[in-house]
């Protein structure tokens, strides 16, 4: 399952953009693949041109991305943040991650000791590096765990929706069979009603039989009596089943035509 199949990409965009203006920091959304499924906001050049623009340092940046959770520090010396989508069952859809900040003021030559482990020319790798924003641990670990709540809030509702709908599909799915179906009820109970008629027609005229027959039709006419028996209870059986019936067509239809 993927997360576009059921979310609202557009507000998932604007919640993304929203935060990433109100804050300053980098963030992106990713799937469980891996990809990008939503824009990059405020990524910097430090990180992307750069550091990642680079060898060694995109191998370093990818080993960063793989197993860092939480807020932490990268190999470049910004802090960047994991924070996992999920459902409410657990199940993971993708993540967003971001940062891309200094927590503190920069040791310049750390940073150009990276530059130069990474083969990235000093100067303009200490240009970069100026115009990246500086955040207190507190402020990072805040916006990180703030972004990440309201996309699992809008993600797990999105989610929710959907299933909703599908049950509601489903109801009325449900309630149209229900409905073919009681009108195949009805008629049955109709041909029932014609059967105990056509009973007591028989049975009528097997007693009138029975009657001019005499003595030698008296077991005849027990017969007739039972048949006649049967059919009066076929007939109080069947008003029962009708009453049912109605009230329960009553309800369907009125299911059906809600709709």
């Amino acid at each position: 399952m993927k997360l576009q199949d059921f979310c609202d990409m557009k507000k998932f965009e604007e919640i993304m953009s929203n935060w990433a203006h109100s804050t300053g920091l980098a963030t992106v959304a990713v799937g469980d693949d891996g990809e990008y499924i939503s824009d990059c906001y405020n990524f910097t050049d430090f990180c992307i041109k750069l550091t990642r623009g680079s060898t060694e340092g995109r191998k370093r940046c990818e080993k960063n991305d793989r197993e860092g959770e939480g807020v932490y520090p990268c190999h470049a010396g910004l802090v960047d943040f994991g924070i996992p989508i999920t459902l409410d069952d657990g199940t993971v859809l993708g993540s967003v991650i971001g940062g891309q900040v200094l927590p503190e003021n920069p040791d310049e030559e750390k940073f150009r000791q990276t530059a130069r482990e990474l083969g990235i020319d000093e100067e303009e790798y200490i240009r970069a590096l100026h115009e990246v924003n500086v955040k207190t641990k507190t402020e990072i670990d805040a916006s990180a765990r703030l972004l990440g709540d309201v996309i699992n809030m809008f993600v797990r509702a999105s989610y929710a929706t959907m299933q909703n709908q599908k049950l509601v599909v489903e109801m009325k799915e449900g309630i149209c069979k229900a409905a073919e179906q009681i009108v195949v009820a009805n008629d049955n109970t109709r041909q029932i009603e014609g059967f105990s008629k056509r009973q007591k027609i028989l049975a009528l005229n097997a007693s009138i039989e029975a009657a001019r027959a005499g003595e030698s039709g008296k077991g005849f006419s027990v017969v007739a009596d039972e048949v006649q028996k049967l059919a009066q209870g076929m007939a109080h059986t069947s008003v029962q089943i009708k009453q049912a019936l109605e009230e329960v067509t009553d309800t369907i239809m009125a299911l059906n035509s809600a709709e």
